[in-house]
């Protein structure tokens, strides 16, 4: 769909183009249930009204204890490999290439802070804003899958409620028969509707999942961001007044305006 503004960075390949709205990966494992963009979002793409969205990030935090993949996950969904074990840190990684309905869309932007202690001091800086919160655990250790909780709450503690999807992804799906899977998802299950989150299960190794999981991921934040835009601009609407005055819509009349004292009117 057209939009007035340029995209950021260099043009986005064919398979990294959201045409549709991105289906969960399956309904029992989700609350969400979003089929469709919101249709004050399709109308803005339709009419390439999305305004200053193209121009921003979304943000996405990846959190969950030491050495259950999350830098694996990123890496493979950023470099389309899987990246041997390495030595875990304060990542950084730009999910790059990736758009939706609207060629405006900037790609998300994913923090993994490495679950480690040493990052605990700066970690709140770093959850502020996040627009999509991805919670990881190993399918095979259920110990990490109960640490997810703590792990969300930190990070809700740094955002306004509501503001961000939330996500409960297994990773290291390769590691588990079928059978064994079977049994640890069904608690992932319950826990993510406690979370009232959506559940993926990815092998970063094979690659099952990462990219269904991230194109979920950037069209949640990008209908948040249009969303945004449209309430904005729908609270914020306003005229030049005479003598500078800026008057916000629902302000008083003119007449009542000029009995105030000329001061008041001072931007």
């Amino acid at each position: 769909m057209s939009s007035s503004l340029k995209p950021l960075g260099p043009p986005v390949s064919q398979d990294r183009i959201i045409t549709t709205f991105p289906k969960w990966y399956t309904p029992a494992a989700c609350l969400q249930l979003k089929e469709h963009f919101h249709g004050q979002v399709s109308a803005a793409c339709e009419r390439g009204d999305t305004g200053t969205v193209g121009l921003r990030l979304s943000k996405v935090v990846v959190v969950g204890d030491l050495y259950v993949g999350k830098t694996s996950l990123i890496h493979r969904f950023c470099r389309s490999a899987h990246m041997s074990p390495c030595p875990s840190g304060s990542d950084h990684c730009d999910v790059s290439h990736y758009r939706s309905v609207s060629p405006s869309f900037s790609p998300p932007h994913s923090w993994d802070t490495a679950g480690q202690e040493k990052f605990k001091c700066i970690a709140s800086a770093y959850y502020r804003g996040a627009q999509a919160i991805i919670t990881a655990f190993d399918l095979s250790d259920l110990q990490t899958l109960e640490h997810t909780r703590q792990w969300l709450e930190d990070v809700l503690q740094e955002n306004k409620p509501g503001s961000s999807a939330v996500f409960l992804v297994g990773t290291k799906k390769d590691l588990l028969s079928g059978a064994a899977c079977a049994l640890t998802e069904r608690e992932a299950v319950c826990l993510a509707n406690e979370m009232q989150a959506e559940y993926w299960a990815v092998s970063a190794k094979t690659g099952e999942n990462v990219k269904a999981l991230f194109s979920r991921v950037a069209a949640l934040a990008f209908e948040q961001s249009v969303l945004q835009e449209l309430e904005r601009r729908g609270s914020a609407r306003f005229q030049v007044g005479d003598a500078g005055l800026i008057r916000m819509e629902g302000s008083l009349p003119e007449a009542q305006e000029s009995e105030k004292p000329s001061s008041l009117g001072c931007c």
